[in-house]
């Protein structure tokens, strides 16, 4: 930290974009870049000097901020070599590495990180005079290991969740539902969690206008790019058992009949043990009527949303759930979970219904399909409940922290 006239104090902070070296970015990588991007927006004042690692260079993945506050500080390690020292031996320092590698000076000031921000959990070593902000997702590999393969558990396990929290001067959640299960689960003082609610990418906020837009919107995207129906229920996420796709098929399966102008269209990128919830797919009744279109790109997410005339995400844990708030901001009305942190971000926007039952899956799809009243209603609140959540506030409230 050092001294800039009279009263400004300029801070050094670290933060760790490893995982923006990943295309397409995952959940994670959405939060990192756009948090990122806000707090930059913002601050002009401290230096951030951001770390990543790659043996290959993987530099044309990352973003590319033209801030004169912002360095980038890659290292060419290779990632199991370095993870490895890291857990073992707790060197190097990812502070001094940042000083060392970076050979930078603020003001003939020998560089030294005030803060560290780690936006996930990962293999990290600091000074013990480094403060540490640490942002907790969730725990859904705690509360539901059997959702994630060997290898993925293996990797948790190692990584030592609750070891990290202790040692984190403040945890950064994305909802109160996960501050509890931190403060819950690990033992930790409830009084270091902070909640800071995520919020839209711009994308969503330049075209927020509900689904009088959606015709548009879709000529714009493209309709068939995706070969989509007239009138469809979406999905939208990672093709995992965590998000109890199997669960909305069969409740596809109930109403199909009856709803005979619709399908169902599930969207996003392959995640983990889902070859079963494509078998089912394929042997179901109702297959003929079920689209999987895979990932689906940045740009073409709003238009998806407005297309739909309804979406559906029952799953099983969230720590936030961005395709929720994402459905409400673009006037879809949604069908998701009653628990987690998925009640807390729709509020009374929303129809909830236990994951557990694809009963009342399908009763939800029926219910709102068929009550036009009922449909404006979760429309309306939606988009006021979305409106909520900005990424400005979050920087701000982040920059809170180390002010």
């Amino acid at each position: 930290m050092e001294t800039r006239g009279a009263n400004t104090l300029i801070m050094n902070i670290g933060i760790d974009i490893r995982c923006l070296m990943k295309t397409p970015r995952t959940g994670v990588g959405e939060y990192t870049y756009e948090l990122a991007n806000a707090i930059f927006k913002i601050d002009k004042t401290n230096q951030y000097f951001l770390f990543c690692n790659s043996f290959k260079d993987n530099s044309q993945d990352l973003p590319k901020w033209d801030f004169s506050n912002v360095h980038y500080i890659n290292t060419r390690y290779p990632n199991k070599l370095l993870n490895a020292s890291l857990k073992l031996f707790g060197r190097p320092r990812l502070d001094k590495l940042i000083a060392k590698t970076g050979g930078l000076k603020i003001e003939n000031c020998k560089l030294k990180i005030d803060y560290w921000f780690s936006p996930n959990l990962n293999f990290t070593s600091l000074s013990s005079n480094v403060k540490q902000i640490l942002t907790i997702h969730d725990l859904s590999f705690e509360f539901y290991p059997q959702f994630f393969t060997r290898k993925q558990q293996f990797w948790h396990k190692i990584i030592n969740p609750k070891k990290q929290c202790r040692r984190a001067d403040i945890i950064v959640t994305p909802s109160q539902n996960t501050k509890r299960d931190v403060a819950d689960f690990y033992g930790i003082n409830p009084e270091k969690i902070k909640v800071i609610y995520p919020g839209l990418a711009e994308g969503f906020i330049k075209i927020n206008n509900g689904p009088a837009f959606a015709s548009l919107l879709w000529a714009t995207a493209g309709k068939e790019k995706h070969n989509l129906p007239e009138h469809f229920i979406l999905f939208l996420g990672a093709i995992e058992p965590r998000k109890n796709i199997t669960n909305i098929i069969k409740a596809f399966e109930l109403v199909y009949h009856e709803l005979s102008s619709y399908y169902l269209v599930i969207a996003g990128a392959p995640g983990w043990q889902n070859q079963a919830i494509y078998d089912y797919a394929k042997q179901s009744p109702a297959k003929d009527k079920i689209k999987f279109i895979g990932y689906v790109e940045p740009g073409d997410k709003p238009a998806l949303y407005s297309a739909a005339d309804l979406f559906v995400y029952p799953s099983f844990y969230e720590g936030f759930g961005f395709p929720v708030l994402e459905a409400m901001a673009m006037g879809t009305p949604v069908i998701t979970s009653n628990r987690s942190s998925l009640p807390e971000v729709t509020q009374n926007s929303a129809y909830l219904c236990s994951p557990n039952s694809p009963q009342e899956i399908a009763q939800g799809i029926k219910t709102i399909l068929n009550n036009q009243p009922l449909r404006e209603t979760l429309t309306q609140r939606g988009l006021e409940q979305s409106k909520k959540f900005s990424w400005e506030n979050a920087a701000k409230e982040w920059l809170e922290i180390i002010n």
